[in-house]
């Protein structure tokens, strides 16, 4: 650790023992005594917190004195059960679906997710140092009203996300049942089950995620086994390997996968607050990164050899199975025999409720960030809100899978590459000296402008997310230059313009508001 860490982290403690938590929430508390619904609510999550041990933290800083740190290794094993499951499996199937052959989507997918797993790595470092949720932190770059807008989209993420495993696991339930139950009626199922679980909060959560991967591991490497003998890496991709087609084609997808890898970057430090100030920056940042790159390149690994088995069409029965009942009716015929298929794919069905357990809580934080009105309502009823519209979205576009995968999911890469250079600036530069004054974190009179961050983070979005997508329903100008389909290059030039614009706007606001 730096002199300059160790003397941030001295002034962290010390702002600990100066200021109370009690004070930076007043507002909320203000709101939930003097309006009776908000009273009533809070009164409910007391209740329920002496019951039945729900959290009720919500969005308050965390105090160095009150920490209570889970093992340092959960912040590796976390992301096993986030990223291991059927939820993740259809990123790997877009790359045949693209005309990419084996070896190309593998390494396209893996190069993605390794470039966007840095995003997700560092933000997370913040939480410790600072004792705030991850979009909390981000109103020292973004302000008070800034931060609002991240928070929308981090919602909007998560509900992204969150419908994709929803539509799967329909999907697994409705070929369990031999396409007797509907698809609607397994959304329901796992929206259920994952609200239940995100209730309990933090503490849970580590614990639930600790574990909850290494079934679901082995039986997806069961799969990798019986779909193998029908696997042929040999086959050609349709885009060839060279061309503006093929180099459409091979950055779209690992656009779609850095995408996927730097969505985390606006939660991760909801699980990480309760760690000490003095945690090693490398500790956090390698164990995030390793423990999202390998346990999401082995699940979309998967996904590809599904995809090069069942639309190569050298096995009829794949390719029927894939056109017929999409990705879970491939899967239930992919296991074997069928006894073994069903049992196989109730246990699958479950293996998204570490990833949606998180994205539930995490959304439920979120919301309560958007002003002191949103958080005097307790996290969980904001959950309740967000699991009802995700499900709900789920039914709707149970049909629509694959489009949902591609345009959804590369739409993401656009914010979260400009938010990480953001912070990534606002931390190393503007604050490398000065520190940060935690006590302010919701007081938007001792918090930036965040004109700077905003203005950044849209001329990124705009001026290059808009410019280099390359969707169903809009191939931007730069993308369509490579032809086609077009080629995803909006995150690099995304990223480009936050990296240039975002410390010239954010000195000239420093010297304008002197914050």
């Amino acid at each position: 650790m730096s002199d300059i860490e160790k003397r941030d982290v001295e002034a962290y403690a010390a702002q600990d023992s100066e200021v109370g938590t009690a004070e930076e929430v007043l507002p909320a508390r203000n709101l939930q005594s003097s309006h009776r619904a908000l009273r009533v609510l809070h009164q409910s999550e007391q209740w329920l917190d002496r019951k039945m041990g729900v959290e009720t933290q919500g969005i308050d800083r965390v105090l160095e004195e009150n920490k209570e740190p889970p093992s340092i290794w959960n912040v590796f094993l976390l992301w096993w059960s986030l990223n291991v499951h059927v939820g993740v499996v259809p990123l790997g199937v877009l790359g045949p679906e693209f005309g990419l052959s084996l070896s190309q989507s593998i390494a396209a997918s893996v190069v993605g997710t390794i470039l966007g797993a840095l995003c997700t790595a560092f933000d997370g470092t913040l939480a410790p140092k600072l004792g705030l949720r991850q979009i909390a932190c981000s109103r020292y770059s973004f302000g008070f009203w800034g931060a609002k807008l991240c928070s929308v989209l981090n919602v909007i993420v998560g509900g992204g996300f969150a419908v994709v495993n929803y539509v799967v696991v329909g999907q697994i339930l409705s070929a369990v049942s031999d396409y007797k139950m509907s698809i609607t009626v397994g959304i329901v199922i796992i929206a259920v089950l994952s609200y239940i679980i995100s209730l309990f909060g933090f503490k849970l959560i580590h614990t639930f995620e600790k574990y909850s991967w290494i079934g679901t591991l082995i039986l997806l490497l069961v799969l990798v086994g019986q779909v193998a003998p029908h696997v042929d890496p040999s086959i050609p991709g349709e885009v060839g390997s060279s061309g503006l087609g093929f180099a459409g084609a091979f950055l779209t997808i690992l656009a779609i996968n850095f995408s996927n890898a730097s969505g985390w970057c606006s939660i991760a430090g909801d699980y990480y607050c309760h760690y000490p100030a003095n945690t090693s920056f490398w500790k956090i940042f390698s164990l995030t990164w390793l423990g999202i790159v390998i346990p999401t390149s082995f699940s979309i690994i998967v996904g590809a050899c599904l995809g090069n088995a069942a639309l190569s069409a050298a096995y009829p029965p794949y390719a029927a199975a894939y056109t017929d009942h999409g990705l879970g009716g491939l899967i239930a015929t992919v296991y074997h025999p069928t006894g073994w298929s069903k049992f196989a794919l109730v246990i699958l069905t479950f293996s998204v409720l570490g990833n949606n357990v998180a994205i539930n809580y995490s959304s439920g934080l979120s919301i309560q960030l958007l002003g002191h009105f949103f958080h005097a309502v307790p996290r969980f009823i904001w959950s309740l809100i967000f699991v009802i519209v995700v499900a709900v979205l789920a039914i709707a576009g149970q049909e629509h899978l694959s489009t949902i995968v591609s345009n959804f999911v590369s739409l993401l890469g656009y914010w979260t590459v400009s938010f990480t250079i953001i912070l990534l600036i606002e931390d190393r530069l503007f604050r490398r000296r000065t520190g940060y004054n935690l006590s302010a974190w919701n007081q938007r009179s001792k918090l930036p402008w965040g004109a700077a961050a905003v203005f950044s983070l849209l001329a990124g979005y705009l001026a290059g997310g808009v410019t280099g997508m390359a969707q169903t329903w809009y191939i931007g100008p730069i993308a369509a230059k490579f032809g086609g389909y077009g080629g995803d290059v909006g995150i690099y030039l995304s990223g480009v313009i936050t990296l240039i614009v975002y410390p010239i706007a954010r000195h000239f606001e420093i010297k304008l508001t002197g914050r």
